[in-house]
């Protein structure tokens, strides 16, 4: 039986994308170039954005989301290459990649710290590695209000963890977090990094 959320993501993310996040989008993905591999493109929401990068090799896992990312994907400034793929098994050879991008992806990826090595595998020396990702907040009282959201929300919105702190994941990973910016009191990261 096919998910719902694929088929509403677009239409409940669109309030977001039109304001705060066009502009995040626009910026974080400037710094995408040479040959560049995005995490979990989804619906394909960045492709539009591509504008430096020669090529785009994309993985979306569910078939429903990439569907929808193909169509993007021909309309896109620069060539654009989809897989069926998951982040914690990447089907690319090592140093293969110049930039790797993922725009609200970590919080459903199953083992995010797997996806970081695979991630790290890939990726060329001095390779820029870019997140724009919600988080656990760090007032106490916020984040314990995703704990106890959580569960409900992992379930309708096909497994997304509210609470992950996928920041200290990549830093636990050993990935360099060169520059970061905060978003509505700390629920949404943008992260610049770089594979040392």
């Amino acid at each position: 039986m096919e998910s719902v959320f694929p088929k509403i993501y677009d239409m409940a993310m669109k309030p977001l994308e039109a304001t705060r996040f066009k502009k995040v989008r626009t910026e974080l993905i400037r710094n995408a170039q040479g040959n560049v591999l995005e995490i979990g493109s989804g619906t394909g929401i960045n492709f539009p954005y591509y504008q430096q990068a020669k090529h785009v090799t994309a993985i979306e896992p569910n078939p429903q989301m990439s569907r929808r990312a193909m169509r993007r994907g021909r309309n896109a400034h620069v060539p654009i290459t989809l897989y069926e793929a998951n982040a914690e098994s990447l089907p690319f050879a090592d140093h293969t990649f110049d930039t790797v991008i993922s725009t609200l992806v970590f919080c459903t990826i199953p083992n995010p710290l797997l996806a970081l090595k695979e991630i790290q595998r890939v990726s060329k020396r001095d390779a820029a590695i870019l997140f724009f990702e919600h988080v656990k907040m760090k007032q106490p009282h916020l984040a314990k209000a995703q704990d106890l959201l959580n569960p409900l929300w992992e379930k309708v919105c096909d497994g997304c963890q509210l609470n992950r702190d996928t920041l200290s994941l990549i830093e636990d990973s050993g990935i360099y977090v060169e520059d970061m910016e905060s978003l509505y009191e700390g629920l949404f990261l943008s992260i610049k990094c770089k594979k040392i």
